[in-house]
């Protein structure tokens, strides 16, 4: 088997390796294969990740190519790594499933893929034929609905930890926005004062960069192989090109 760990933050301040580590203690194949580990740090409420989207090509190459043999599985710290969205994420895992990937969910085994596969498995799948017409539609109306039943209960399961994990986003925001509203009431001041210009030190690197390489300041390198050498994209590239020309700071964003 194939494993890949998958790992994510929702923001640029937030620590990855807790759930890499948590990962290794159970796989420490992962401390020897680097390259099958996967970081984002971005929302989980969305599934168009960089790094997610990458591992997403790669698995589903791999079950839809008949020369692959492996199978491939996908380690996760907990449900909400994957997604925090519950319709999306219960989607992601259906597909995933019945493409042969498994999902294994550290925190929340009792929804991991194996689980799901073994319901599948435990399905009754016999026709009675006792030659009494009655007889046999209710008893395989029975058994009909007692497997209906299972693979139901297991997709209760599934979805309500997709709808735990949205559940708590929400609470966080809901909880946020509380916080702001509280603090406006008691006069505090919210957010940067209103015209505050901010500077960080990657700003502050990549302006001297575009200063020292571009050809427009002296140097020798063209528009896209300043702000590839910089490690920035072609939009924070031009604003930060023109607050050098024009000797200002158009805003507080931070790339």
């Amino acid at each position: 088997m194939a494993r890949y760990h998958y790992r994510r933050v929702s923001t640029k301040k937030q620590k990855l390796e807790r759930q890499l580590n948590n990962a290794i203690r159970v796989y420490p194949e992962f401390l020897d294969h680097p390259e099958r580990v996967f970081s984002d740090k971005c929302t989980g409420t969305k599934l168009d990740r960089p790094d997610w989207n990458r591992l997403y090509k790669i698995v589903i190459n791999h079950a839809e190519n008949e020369n692959y043999k492996e199978r491939d599985c996908i380690v996760f710290d907990e449900v909400s790594r994957m997604a925090r969205n519950a319709e999306e994420g219960f989607a992601l895992y259906k597909e995933l499933f019945l493409k042969g990937i498994d999902l294994e969910f550290l925190k929340e085994t009792h929804i991991n893929t194996e689980s799901y596969r073994k319901a599948m498995a435990g399905i009754i799948k016999i026709k009675v034929d006792t030659g009494d017409e009655a007889t046999d539609k209710m008893i395989n109306t029975i058994t009909e609905a007692v497997n209906e039943f299972m693979l139901k209960k297991v997709e209760q399961d599934i979805y309500k930890a997709f709808e735990q994990a949205e559940h708590e986003v929400q609470l966080l925001h809901q909880r946020i926005s509380e916080g702001l509203r509280e603090a406006k009431a008691n006069g505090k001041r919210v957010g940067l004062p209103k015209g505050t210009k901010v500077e960080t030190q990657k700003s502050v690197k990549a302006k001297e960069i575009i200063l020292k390489h571009n050809r427009e300041f002296g140097g020798s390198l063209t528009d896209k192989e300043t702000w590839t050498l910089a490690g920035i994209c072609k939009t924070t590239y031009y604003k930060y090109k023109r607050e050098l020309q024009y000797g200002c700071v158009e805003d507080s964003q931070v790339s």
